[in-house]
């Protein structure tokens, strides 16, 4: 589940109380990711040639590349497992996040270590409106996948929103320099840069 796709939604307008929480949810989260050694199982172990080709910008095959990792994502090891992200996954196109919420929470109850479980129910959470929780959820997801581009593009969106330009920006750094073919990725860096630029003169 593209993490980034989802934030993108974030035009949200919450109380002052709502977004003191958050910030302080996100900053958590953000921090937390970074401060990450080496994680605690990668999915895409073996695929480092693909993140190789991937990371290129002048790759000609780097869809194929980006294919072949979100299909490593996508599997967990076991059939039961991989329909409850499926199950959860065909929840969110549904439009019901609470019903995503119930299929991955037994995903990440009984797969702790598959990340892609995480991420996806961090969107869930999200579309439900559970800022806290999904926020956890990536931090999760970057501690089992530290490069989910998706991820990190969720986080630097939910950090931009909540007035955090500077930790926006590296986490929108980390996932373009994972995937530098993200457009929208891209276009926040710019825009980042020349806020902070316009701060610091």
């Amino acid at each position: 589940m593209p993490g980034y796709r989802i934030f993108r939604q974030l035009g949200y307008i919450l109380d002052m109380r709502e977004r003191s929480a958050f910030y302080k949810c996100a900053v958590a989260a953000f921090f937390g990711a970074l401060v990450v050694g080496a994680p605690l199982r990668a999915e895409t172990d073996g695929l480092d040639r693909y993140f190789e080709e991937l990371a290129d910008p002048d790759y000609p095959g780097w869809a194929r590349a980006e294919s072949d990792i979100r299909r490593a994502w996508s599997r967990s090891g076991s059939p039961a497992m991989d329909l409850l992200l499926k199950r959860g996954e065909d929840a969110l196109d549904g439009g019901d996040a609470q019903a995503a919420i119930e299929h991955l929470t037994a995903l990440t109850d009984h797969a702790p270590d598959f990340a892609e479980g995480w991420n996806a129910r961090a969107t869930a959470y999200f579309l439900a409106g559970q800022y806290g929780p999904s926020l956890s959820d990536i931090a999760r997801t970057l501690a089992l996948e530290p490069r989910h581009w998706g991820a990190l593009a969720g986080l630097g969106a939910i950090l931009d929103e909540m007035g955090n330009p500077e930790g926006a920006l590296a986490a929108f750094r980390r996932s373009y320099a994972l995937h530098p073919h993200q457009q929208d990725v891209k276009d926040a860096i710019d825009r980042l840069e020349r806020q902070l630029a316009g701060i610091t003169l």
